[in-house]
């Protein structure tokens, strides 16, 4: 599907807070959420409150609402829906997982981290490093904030358990070669672990093909309600042993990993938001348009504007760190906001491990785009940005 057969005021309908005039470009800090998400949220809340094992009708609607959620998130991904963990947001289940994966590991254990990563990708590894005597290790980009490959196949070898990285860096944009550290992480004999929290907002996932081991997202940056999903390879969910209560259901083997009751009303929420996707044309209709709009954006930025990392969008998705000459990103944040254009400014967007990669003395404007953005609201906002510095 072409991205121009993208009808995006026809999705901006579906938005009530889209409504009001304000241009939100903050979509890697979350994005807004469709009507109908809400609404399915709000009719599981009043029409299935209950929980799963019952004999009752409302008991039922539960077990409907999460089957329908673990079929919906294994088409989202490519992987069965067995495969599939659900969880309070990507960095909870990050912190969850690593401490179950790492149950046999020895003292003296490597774990590679990307500078690429935000640190919800990276705490975990560090605190379970701190707590287990493991070693981190850091790859390091190259001068246009790509992961460098080499540096990782360097640093790989017998004792390196996982090499944990972004699918894409919420700061910068840049996209990795998943498939790539899969592949150079599974000849050390190591797992390949995936934040992918802004990439599976904004390009097909297909798990698949990446290769990888353990593959986290949150759904409120792709329109969604705040909640994690992951895919864990099947082989190597069933060889661990779950933190869980006993009695709790151990089928399917994703299921093993989320203790406690799950959040039905979220997952009603979920299901529509996948619906919506699929409505629109799909991650690849999304893909090819906001890579479209990035462009745009880059091509209208005036000569004032830095922009950190790749200047085209090859390689990136829609995600930009700049700033204006002359203009502190917090100043400039301000007056955007006060002239209805929704940005964020900051230090090291948490991403600490690129932080000393970045030349820029206090903090960044990001600007995120996502498929709801108009190109109209970006030629309107690269002429504010213009305006900054007179």
């Amino acid at each position: 599907m072409s991205a121009t057969l993208l009808d995006v005021e026809a999705v901006r309908r579906r938005f009530s807070s889209l409504q009001g005039g304000f241009v939100f470009l903050d979509a890697p800090g979350g994005s807004q959420v469709p009507d109908e998400v809400g609404e399915a949220i709000a009719r599981a809340l009043r029409d299935a409150s209950a929980n799963v094992g019952a004999n009752y009708e409302t008991s039922k609607r539960v077990e409907r609402i999460l089957a329908t959620a673990r079929d919906d998130a294994g088409r989202f991904l490519n992987c069965s829906s067995d495969d599939v963990i659900f969880g309070q947001n990507m960095t909870v289940l990050d912190f969850a997982l690593s401490r179950t994966a790492s149950r046999d590991w020895k003292e003296g254990d490597r774990i590679l981290v990307s500078r690429l990563d935000h640190d919800g990708g990276v705490a975990p590894w560090i605190e379970l490093a701190a707590d287990r005597g493991f070693a981190v290790d850091w790859i390091d980009v190259t001068d246009d904030l790509v992961l460098d490959y080499d540096d990782l196949a360097r640093k790989l070898d017998e004792r390196v358990r996982v090499v944990s990285c972004v699918a894409s860096s919420n700061a910068v944009g840049t996209i990795v070669d998943v498939a790539r550290v899969s592949e150079l992480a599974h000849q050390a004999g190591a797992i390949c672990w995936v934040d992918a929290v802004q990439y599976a907002a904004h390009e097909p996932v297909d798990v698949q093909a990446l290769g990888c081991d353990v593959f986290i997202t949150s759904a409120y940056k792709f329109c969604g309600p705040h909640l994690g999903v992951a895919y864990g390879r099947h082989e190597l969910l069933e060889s661990w042993r779950p933190y869980k209560a006993r009695p709790a259901p151990m089928e399917p083997v994703g299921r093993r990993f989320e203790p406690g009751t799950a959040p039905y009303e979220l997952l009603a929420g979920f299901s529509a938001t996948i619906a919506y996707l699929e409505s629109i044309g799909g991650m690849e209709a999304i893909s090819e348009y906001e890579r479209e709009l990035g462009q745009r954006f880059l091509d209208g930025l005036p000569e004032s504007a830095t922009v950190y990392g790749l200047q085209t969008m090859d390689g990136r998705v829609a995600t930009f760190l700049l700033n204006i000459e002359g203009v502190s990103a917090a100043d400039a944040a301000l007056r955007l906001a006060e002239r209805g254009y929704g940005v964020w400014a900051h230090d090291t967007w948490y991403s600490l491990g690129l932080r000393g990669e970045l030349p820029y003395p206090d903090d960044a404007l990001r600007v995120g785009l996502i498929h709801y953005n108009t190109a109209d609201e970006i030629d309107r906002f690269v002429a504010e940005l213009a305006s900054l510095r007179r």
